[in-house]
């Protein structure tokens, strides 16, 4: 499912119109007639009779609210519409549709000081649905105090709310909240779905997502490139490699995991064992001498490096030494340690590798003060970081990093060259070229230690069965929060843990791949 800005919003909107000769009005007529679709199908027992409070803005938004209270009064809804601007404020197609609904009939109240909030507080107690047609793709900074307060009123309120387009107080291109924003139950988005509907926080506050057409032309939205995408089932299984029936298991692939020091050997386990449970073919996990013991009992079907150790961790001398041409792609990071001899290591992790690497956990902490190392690398990279660990691969805050999540992630995949999973809620995969993937799939039981190596065997795995670097990691974000999510619903988020994750990555693959 492709992800728009505002502006390509705009520009689809205006091409409809001047290329294809689709009237806006039409547009918005159409727009509305959907938005009051979905409101009634919020009463299964039928729209006849319900209370509907509208909020309407004096732009388009605003424009598709008057054109849904049309539609609803002459389905049988009793309707009262609050506009929160001045009557001679409105204009275009949004005026023409004001025009209409009053002449038949319809009241318009105002809202545009602070005691008509005493009116509103009424309409809320006996109302049924909310619709938010205040404000749309145009909103950016913060919401006015008049209007934040009606806000607040009706999320306090707790009333289904359906949002035109996207809640009132979302930042269409960024998915923030300044100030105050309308929660909705369903959005209605028009069109295209919009970036920040996708992303958090905007996607907690948007609730359901209903992409509604408005009969813009298919061929210019499929001929006209949309680098964001959200991962959906469908995309992910069309990626996925059917097993032939004379298959070995050298047609998988081999994975080459490399990390673990005193203390750490369990990073190194999970690893492993997302690899294991992700399809590939052969496994290979390489640990220093002293860890060893501690790690191959845990995963019998992996075979094991063992590797000298300086101080209890791994040096690249130790790797040097050893052929890697046979393995299809290298993990490297998890619980590997921080010494500054870790450099040596990963620099030779990546000048043998015969095959895309992925960096995780401890690779990326000594990544950021070495991220020149990059340049050693004869194929692709992908890097794994918290938002902790971006911030000192870029060398700036975390705040710096969680406030422009995709701009971050989309900047530093180009300069760097490599494809960067930002993890966090929903997980972001930017790419070299410019793409973003965001993953919808997961839950905040998933915040526990170990999740995130788990998550590098699983993209190791893809990796070395010869997916594409930017789909190994895009689809291996999706299936681990997905296998997150089974182990949410028969453990609960709070007593799920990391090995649990691994262990439901079976049930996960079922679901996107029935057997």
């Amino acid at each position: 499912m492709r992800l728009v800005t505002a502006e390509e919003m705009r520009r689809f909107d205006a091409r409809a119109t001047d290329e294809f000769g689709i009237p806006s009005l039409l547009l918005m007529e159409n727009a509305g007639i959907q938005v009051a679709r979905e409101v009634s199908r919020q009463f299964p027992g039928g729209i006849r009779g319900k209370r509907v409070l509208i909020l309407c803005g004096k732009g388009n938004n605003g424009g598709d609210g008057f054109v849904s209270a049309r539609h609803l009064v002459n389905s049988g809804a009793e309707v009262k519409l609050f506009l929160l601007a001045s009557e001679r404020e409105v204009r275009g197609d949004a005026l023409t549709n004001l025009t209409i609904y009053q002449r038949m009939g319809g009241k318009v109240y105002a809202l545009m000081d602070p005691k008509d909030l005493n009116a509103l507080r009424m309409a809320i107690l006996s109302t049924d649905l909310v619709v938010d047609a205040v404000y749309g793709t145009g909103f950016a900074g913060s919401t006015p105090e008049l209007a934040g307060r009606a806000f607040e009123m009706i999320n306090e309120a707790g009333l289904p709310v359906v949002a035109v387009d996207l809640p009132s107080g979302l930042e269409a291109d960024t998915g923030k909240i300044p100030s105050a924003c309308l929660r909705a139950t369903v959005t209605v988005t028009l069109g295209m779905p919009k970036f920040g509907l996708a992303v958090e926080p905007g996607a907690s506050a948007a609730g359901e997502i209903v992409v509604a057409d408005i009969s813009l032309p298919r061929e210019m939205i499929e001929s006209t490139h949309i680098p964001r995408a959200l991962l959906t089932e469908e995309l992910c299984r069309s990626w996925l490699r059917r097993r032939p029936a004379t298959a070995h298991k050298g047609d998988f692939g081999h994975l080459l995991i490399a990390g673990g020091q005193a203390g750490m050997a369990g990073a190194v386990v999970l690893a492993v064992l997302g690899a294991l449970r992700a399809g590939v073919g052969l496994l290979t996990v390489a640990v220093p001498q002293t860890i060893l013991p501690l790690v191959a009992p845990q995963v019998p079907e992996a075979m094991t490096w063992s590797l000298p150790d300086q101080a209890g961790g791994l040096t690249g001398q130790s790797l040097q030494e050893r052929d890697r041409s046979a393995f299809t792609a290298t993990v490297v990071g998890p619980g590997l340690g921080r010494a500054a001899e870790r450099a040596d290591f990963l620099l030779a992790c990546l000048e043998g590798a015969a095959g895309p690497v992925v960096i995780d956990a401890d690779g990326l902490n000594v990544l950021a003060g070495n991220i020149d190392l990059l340049a050693a690398a004869g194929g692709p990279v992908i890097l794994t970081p918290h938002p902790g660990e971006m911030a000192r691969l870029a060398g700036c805050d975390t705040d710096a990093v969680q406030s422009d999540r995709a701009g971050v992630a989309t900047r530093y995949a180009r300069e760097w060259g490599c494809v960067i999973v930002l993890k966090g809620a929903r997980t972001l995969v930017a790419t070299p070229d410019g793409q973003v993937y965001v993953n919808p799939t997961g839950n905040p039981g998933m915040a526990a230690g170990g999740s995130g190596d788990v998550l590098a065997g699983i993209i190791g795995a893809l990796a070395a069965q010869g997916l594409a670097a930017e789909r190994a990691a895009a689809l291996g974000a999706y299936i681990h929060g997905l296998a997150g999510d089974c182990s949410a619903r028969r453990l609960g988020q709070r007593a799920m843990n990391a090995g649990d994750i691994a262990g439901s990555l079976a049930e996960a693959w079922l679901q996107l791949e029935p057997a």
